[in-house]
C-alpha cells in the first residue's frame, strides 16, 4: 500500500489529447490526485508528476502523442511520467520505450491512478498496467470545466458497434454507463459551482443505459428539470440513436439546446456497408429533415471519413451529390488512416493519398458554403450568448443556443452570464458582432 504523505505538496502537469470524453477523464485523474495532497501545477513550474492522457484515433494521432510524451519529459526534468489513455491501451510497449517513461496505464487503471504510482520512484523502463479489452469493465464519472465556461459530463464510455475502420472497442472495451441518478447529482453539483453549460460526452452516448436498463432519452428528460443548468448540449450521436422522440424533445425542452452532432461517415450506401455502419443516408435523411422541420434554426454538424477502404471515385461523388442536397450547418472531414487489427484492411480498393487530400478539400470546401449559408440565416435574429472568461486583444467569446460564435469587447461582468442579443454581421473567422 502507497504511503499518500509522499504526494504532499507534489507537484503536478496535465496534457490531454483527442475527445472531450480524454479532458472530463483528466479532469477525474485531477480530483483523485489532489485528494491525497497533490496541486496543478501553476504557468512556469516544473510539475514533479506528469500525466499525459493520449487518444489513438488516426496514425497521425499516435504520432503526435509520442512527440507530447517528448516534450513532457523534457519541460519536466526528474518528473515521473504517467501515461494512458486510448493510445497506452492499444500500444503500451511503445510507450514504454521511450525513455524517462515510469508507467504506462491502459484505459481500466487510468481512473485508479494513485493505486499504480509506486512512491513515486522513477523507472529504467516503462511498468505497463494494462489489461485486455474484455476485461475492461469499470465505469468511473467524471465531469470536467474547460478554460472557458462549459463543463463536460461523460455519460458513457465504450462501444459495441465495432466499426471496420475504427479501434475505439479495443482500446475502451464494450459500452456501459453510470445511473440517472448519479448523472443528475453531477449537473447539480455543476449548478452549485455556478457552472451554466453542460456538454454530455461519451464514446456513444446514445446507447446510454446498456448497463443500468435505462435509456438516453431517460436520461435527457431527467438532466432537462436540474435547477440552475441554462442548457445542455448532446455531444456527437450516432444517427439511428438520434429518435425522433430525442429530436422532438429538444424542440420543447427547457434546457437543451438546438444543436445536434451527427456521424454520417460516408453519403455512399455501399461504403456504409463496407465501413458496418448501422444505418443508411434515407435514415440520416430523414434525421436531417425532421431536426430542420421542427428547429429550423438548429447547427448541425456532420462527420464524414474520405479516402476509406473501397471508397471508388463514384462512391466519393455519391457522398458529396448526397451531402450538396443537406440542409446542414458544418462538416467536420476526417482523413481514413489506416488502423492496426481493424476489417477494414481486409478491403482490397485503396485510395493513395493525393487523392484523399483532394477529397478533403472538396469536402471542407463545401462545408465552408454551407457555414456561411447558415450565419447569413442568422443575421438579425435575436439569441442567447452564454460568454465566457476568456481575453484576446481585448474582446471577448461566447455561443449562442445554436452554436454561433459571438464576440463583443471585454467586460468581466458579462463572463459566465447569458445575455439576450442581436446578431449583426459576420467577419472572415466566422465569429458573429452584435447588432446595435
Amino acid at each position: 500500500m502507497i504511503d499518500n504523505s509522499i504526494f504532499e505538496n507534489k507537484k503536478a502537469a496535465y496534457l490531454t489529447l483527442g475527445c472531450k470524453l480524454n479532458f472530463a477523464e483528466t479532469s477525474a485523474i485531477g480530483k483523485q490526485l489532489s485528494r491525497v495532497g497533490v496541486r496543478k501545477a501553476r504557468e512556469g513550474e516544473v510539475a514533479e508528476i506528469c500525466v499525459i492522457n493520449t487518444c489513438s484515433v488516426t496514425e497521425l494521432a499516435d504520432k503526435k502523442c509520442r512527440q507530447a510524451v517528448r516534450k513532457m519529459i523534457k519541460e519536466n526534468p526528474g518528473a515521473y511520467i504517467v501515461v494512458t489513455g486510448c493510445y497506452a491501451q492499444l500500444k503500451p510497449e511503445d510507450i514504454s520505450e521511450i525513455e524517462g517513461v515510469d508507467i504506462v496505464l491502459g484505459s481500466e487503471q487510468k481512473l485508479d491512478v494513485v493505486a499504480y504510482l509506486d512512491e513515486l520512484k522513477k523507472k529504467d523502463k516503462g511498468v505497463i498496467h494494462t489489461t485486455k479489452t474484455s476485461s475492461i469493465k469499470s465505469f468511473v464519472p467524471s465531469c470536467s470545466q474547460d478554460d472557458r465556461t462549459r463543463y463536460f459530463l461523460k455519460v458513457q464510455d465504450g462501444c459495441d458497434y465495432f466499426c471496420s475502420f475504427c479501434t475505439i472497442p479495443f482500446a475502451r472495451g464494450r459500452s456501459r454507463n453510470g445511473t440517472i441518478e448519479s448523472m443528475v447529482k453531477q449537473a447539480e453539483e455543476v449548478a452549485a459551482r455556478g457552472g451554466k453549460e453542460i456538454v454530455l460526452t461519451g464514446v456513444n452516448i446514445g446507447d446510454f443505459g446498456k448497463t443500468t436498463g435505462e435509456t438516453f432519452f431517460d436520461l435527457v428528460q431527467a438532466l432537462d428539470n436540474v435547477e440552475g443548468i441554462e442548457r445542455f448540449r448532446i455531444s456527437s450521436i450516432e444517427p439511428n440513436l438520434l429518435t425522433d422522440e430525442i429530436i422532438e424533445f429538444v424542440a420543447n425542452s427547457k434546457r437543451f439546446a438546438p444543436h445536434f452532432h451527427i456521424p454520417l461517415q460516408s453519403g455512399s450506401d455501399a461504403v456504409l456497408k463496407l465501413m458496418r455502419r448501422r444505418y443508411d443516408t434515407a435514415l440520416f435523411r430523414h434525421k436531417v429533415e425532421m431536426i430542420k422541420s421542427i428547429l429550423p434554426d438548429a447547427f448541425i454538424g456532420v462527420d464524414v471519413i474520405v479516402g476509406t477502404r473501397g471508397e471508388t471515385d463514384e462512391y466519393f461523388e455519391e457522398t458529396r451529390t448526397f451531402l450538396e442536397s443537406l440542409d446542414f450547418s458544418q462538416l467536420h472531414v476526417f482523413t481514413y488512416s489506416e488502423r492496426p487489427n481493424t476489417q477494414a484492411l481486409k478491403i482490397d480498393y485503396e485510395v493513395d493519398p493525393r487523392t484523399k487530400h483532394a477529397r478533403c478539400k472538396t469536402l471542407l470546401d463545401l462545408s465552408d458554403r454551407k457555414l456561411d449559408t447558415f450565419y447569413k440565416s442568422q443575421k438579425g435574429t435575436a439569441r442567447k450568448v452564454l460568454f465566457e472568461h476568456t481575453e484576446h486583444d481585448n474582446m471577448m467569446y461566447g455561443f449562442t443556443e445554436n452554436y454561433v460564435k459571438v464576440e463583443t469587447p471585454f467586460d468581466e461582468t458579462k463572463a459566465n452570464e447569458v445575455k439576450r442579443i442581436t446578431l449583426g454581421d459576420f467577419n472572415k473567422l466566422k465569429t458573429a458582432l452584435i447588432e446595435a
